[in-house]
């Protein structure tokens, strides 16, 4: 069941008029009910899977809160980490390790034979599976009690709006929000019906019309020109964004509608300058969970230079894989974590650079180091788009060696379309990083509100895709 469907919308529609009329109790048990038949739609089989990891991290986050001792309470978190774990690397990345098992044993002479999994990837596994691990984490930190209710924890688990691409809550910022009775008001309906539209719309108009550019180039086997390369990477740049923020805004305006404060997952990444301030912006659930959770553990910046550098290589890595079981995934990963490690380590000469004295070259800076980083994130896009490691380098070639303007191969059609799908967006995008406010437009005057909304509305209507494409970060 998609956001972007006319099933979704009736699906909500009568969900949302039940919960107007429920008390706070009943209204928990809609949700909960809601959220299954929402990811059931999918593969009601896979309803198992989130019922184990609910059931596994309900049990081990009340065994470790009681518990008096130390060791008893890390064998508790022990089953929590390696029970979620040993769900999501069977189901993801069974078949990518025994494929490069195979390959690795066959360079030596040895011939095997695996047996692989012809099963669909579970969607949304790798965020409800993050998000159920932190909340045994947290206990086991002292950061929060569990809870004894196990519908409301189960709800907290599966809540439909954020269960298949995020972003990943934490049990201390959600789960508050569902045993609590939430207030509801039209000042968060307004807001959430705000949030609905503009994910729509990055989705629904941008994303999806850039897709039509993307598709095509990265299909493409045989020849290639680097200008068309460039443009596709461009539009897969901002496909991905609006995308993944469209679904993250969705999310965030059902939410506000039933009265739940879900975490802002993108703030202006394009605008960042440099790799640190990028990922402050860009997922900014995955990124936090990966601090948190694996680059603070792991010791963080506390233990010198080298091992700083270590367990940076070591987070984005993972946090590379996490996307997806493909060698071009670990590549990205590998590829930011030398973007923050060499920024870091250049860190000391950039501070003692000196910055313009004017306010309009101190503008032109910013500016530049904005495109600037822009583009070396577009490079890592190349990467992470790619099918394979060889779709990459031969792109990667064909874009540094093969740059040239050839008449015939729809480059000022892809100009075009890749203009106009992005300006509305940059307008807004740029207004909102001026006044450091995603929320600007809904503040400004009721004329510029209204103009707003009506754009938006015959943008998604006239030319948005109808054809109801599921969002990117599902496959993850």
């Amino acid at each position: 069941m998609l956001f972007n469907s006319l099933q979704f919308f009736v699906f909500f529609f009568i969900l949302y008029c039940l919960y107007l009329l429920s008390n706070h109790k009943l209204q928990n048990r809609l949700l909960l009910i809601g959220s299954y038949i929402f990811y059931g739609t999918w593969d009601w089989r896979f309803l198992s899977l989130i019922f184990i990891s609910t059931a596994l991290d309900y049990i081990c986050g009340l065994k470790i809160y009681n518990s008096k001792d130390i060791k008893r309470k890390k064998l508790f978190l022990f089953f929590s980490i390696f029970g979620n774990l040993s769900i999501l690397g069977f189901f993801k990345y069974f078949n990518f390790f025994a494929a490069n098992l195979q390959t690795l044993l066959g360079r030596f002479g040895f011939t095997v034979q695996p047996q692989f999994l012809h099963i669909i990837l579970p969607v949304g596994i790798s965020f409800y599976t993050f998000q159920t691990m932190s909340y045994t984490i947290d206990i086991y930190r002292k950061e929060m009690e569990p809870t004894r209710k196990f519908f409301d924890f189960a709800l907290f688990v599966a809540f439909f709006p954020q269960l298949v691409a995020g972003p990943i809550e934490r049990a201390k910022h959600l789960l508050p929000q569902v045993i609590n009775p939430r207030s509801l008001n039209f000042n968060k309906f307004y807001e959430g019906c705000h949030l609905i539209l503009w994910g729509l719309l990055l989705k629904v108009f941008v994303a999806d019309n850039l897709a039509l550019i993307v598709n095509p180039v990265f299909a493409n086997t045989q020849s290639y020109n680097g200008v068309t390369i460039l443009i596709s990477l461009y539009a897969f740049a901002f496909q991905i964004f609006c995308d993944f923020a469209g679904y993250s805004n969705i999310a965030r305006g059902l939410g506000k509608c039933m009265g739940f404060d879900i975490m802002v997952n993108f703030n202006l990444p394009y605008f960042a300058t440099n790799p640190r301030e990028f990922w402050r912006r860009w997922h900014i659930s995955l990124s936090s969970w990966l601090k948190d959770y694996l680059y603070i553990p792991l010791g963080g910046n506390r233990k010198g230079a080298s091992k700083t550098y270590r367990n940076i290589m070591i987070t984005m890595i993972l946090g590379g894989l996490w996307h997806g079981a493909n060698w071009t995934f670990i590549l990205w990963g590998v590829y930011h974590g030398l973007l923050i490690s060499g920024h870091r380590l250049l860190q000391p000469i950039l501070e003692k650079a000196p910055s313009p004295k004017t306010r309009i070259m101190q503008r032109i800076w910013i500016g530049t180091k904005i495109i600037f980083f822009f583009h070396l994130v577009c490079f890592g896009w190349l990467i992470f788009r790619a099918e394979s490691l060889t779709q990459m380098y031969r792109m990667l070639k064909n874009l540094i060696f093969n740059f040239r303007f050839l008449p015939g191969i729809g480059i000022q059609h892809y100009s075009i379309t890749l203009i106009s799908c992005i300006a509305f967006l940059v307008v807004i995008q740029v207004l909102q990083y001026l006044k450091n406010d995603l929320l600007i437009i809904r503040k400004a005057n009721p004329f510029a509100r209204t103009a707003f909304y009506y754009i938006c509305f015959l943008l998604i209507m006239l030319f948005g895709v109808m054809k109801q494409n599921e969002f990117i970060y599902f496959q993850f």
